[in-house]
């Protein structure tokens, strides 16, 4: 029975010495959705995406995923984490890379449509090493992609990848939310910040606002989803 919310963060403190990366954020993300934390680098968005995987134990606070309260291990099989630096072993190929994900969550079965996905079915025996940026970012999201995951976490997708891809690969996620997929995107990319459904603005550990692109400009009275930040920054700062 799917819940309503795949992601509840409920005033989550975490510290580390005295840098508070988190400061009280509490958010909710409903089940389908694509949800962006969008802020620039060091604002807690990482630090966020790795307490919903139980990688951070808040100090305080409670962070529930796909209804369960973390840390939980039983439920990270349906999750896919892409983290910012691509979590590949050079020495191995493309395909090898996917099925080690796969061996861990016991989905052996879904590498072909997980390479097929990501456009990489001709280039399986690659070495890893060998590909271009673009084409290990492919690999990085089979990797998170092979469980088949109800919740999809990806810090900083598309960092350094051309346009061509980054619309490809943004169809897709459109495309898997359409399955059902929650995906949760962190981004400091204002053009990729505007294709989520909806946004929170985070900026040293503490949500700012959240809303649609459009919702966000027009609070800011502002042209620009850019400029909306900026003047949300200066409000809340």
């Amino acid at each position: 029975m799917a819940v309503e919310y795949a992601v509840e963060v409920e005033g989550v403190v975490k510290s580390f010495g005295r840098l508070r990366a988190l400061d009280g954020v509490s958010l909710r993300i409903r089940t389908g959705e694509v949800y962006g934390l969008l802020g620039p680098n060091g604002s807690g968005k990482t630090t966020l995406i790795r307490a919903l995987v139980g990688l951070v134990k808040p100090e305080s606070g409670t962070v529930t995923v796909l209804g369960r309260r973390m840390p939980d291990v039983g439920i990270l099989s349906r999750i896919g984490y892409m983290t910012q630096a691509a979590a590949l072993y050079p020495d191995l190929s493309v395909e090898q890379n996917v099925r080690f994900f796969a061996a861990i969550s016991g989905t052996e079965d879904n590498v072909g449509e997980a390479l097929d996905f990501v456009e990489l079915g001709s280039r399986r025996r690659s070495v890893v090493s060998e590909l271009s940026g673009g084409m290990r970012t492919r690999a990085s999201l089979a990797c998170a992609l092979v469980n088949r995951p109800r919740l999809l976490l990806l810090d900083e997708p598309t960092v350094g990848v051309d346009p061509q891809l980054r619309r490809q690969l943004w169809d897709r996620f459109r495309a898997m939310a359409d399955q059902g997929t929650t995906i949760l995107v962190s981004s400091h990319v204002m053009d990729e910040a505007e294709r989520c459904e909806r946004l929170g603005l985070i900026l040293f550990g503490r949500l700012l606002a959240e809303g649609s692109a459009q919702e966000l400009i027009q609070r800011a009275g502002v042209q620009r989803l850019e400029d909306a930040f900026l003047k949300l920054s200066e409000v809340r700062s």
